[in-house]
């Protein structure tokens, strides 16, 4: 049995010598007392079967020649190469529009309501590089002729327009360009700024000329911004001479 120490302590009875390195030994009446020392057991013992868990898990791994398998790598390859493929499928697949397929066409821009505005006070130049205030030429069938002489639409503005209606032909830029010869007189003039497109957000196309009617108190009466024929305007034109 064990013997007792410098204080007279000694292990209890029944039980048998224990190692001198351990030191004293004191065993308490309350075994809650013991709590935080189980707790910190427990842990170590889950510790340590994790460890052997991933041991044995890395073992597994290795060939027989104790050399690494390639088997999950490759596989964690796999898995990477195939999210990477169901990404670039997901962004790149075509999708059908709803409108069935076919594109979404915007027309160009119709012949604008009555009333859509005043006319800006411009001042435009002639041949001769001179100030022509545009307001001072009212009431007027103004055509944008930048994109297209037009001569037969001019022609026919001629024709058609009431007496005392001014039929105005306007270039961009500094070049006038010479009205074509129609019997009847028309003021040709530049917009060296091109300051009458840029207030209708009107840009010049190909081929077609843009008119303008203003009436004697710069009402923008009529703009079309693609002239076809003289019938388009023909209509307005007797509220210009009003």
């Amino acid at each position: 049995m064990g013997k007792p120490d410098a204080e007279g302590h000694g292990p209890p009875d029944g039980l048998p010598d224990l190692p001198p390195e351990w030191g004293r030994v004191v065993v308490p009446d309350d075994a809650s007392a013991l709590a935080e020392e189980a707790r910190q057991l427990r842990r170590e013992l889950r510790r340590s079967r994790r460890q052997a868990s991933w041991h044995g898990r890395l073992d597994r791994t290795r060939r027989p020649d104790g050399l690494p398998s390639l088997g999950l790598p490759v596989l964690i390859l796999l898995v990477a190469v195939l999210t990477t493929l169901g990404g670039l499928a997901a962004v790149t697949w075509p999708r059908s529009s709803r409108s069935g397929g076919s594109p979404t066409v915007v027309p160009y821009p119709a012949a604008t309501p009555a009333q859509v505005g005043p006319l800006p006070a411009l001042d435009l130049v002639d041949a001769g590089d001179s100030p022509v205030p545009l307001r001072a030429l009212l009431p007027a069938v103004i055509l944008l002729v930048d994109a297209c002489a037009c001569p037969d639409r001019v022609a026919e503005a001629v024709t058609a327009a009431p007496p005392g209606v001014t039929v105005v032909t306007v270039t961009e830029g500094r070049a006038v360009r010479p009205a074509p010869s129609t019997g009847a007189p028309v003021r040709a003039l530049a917009d060296p700024a091109g300051g009458l497109r840029a207030y209708l957000h009107l840009p010049a196309r190909p081929g077609a000329a843009t008119v303008l009617l203003v009436d004697r108190d710069s009402t923008l009466v009529r703009v079309v911004p693609v002239l076809n024929s003289i019938e388009e305007y023909r209509p307005d034109l007797a509220r210009l001479a009003g």
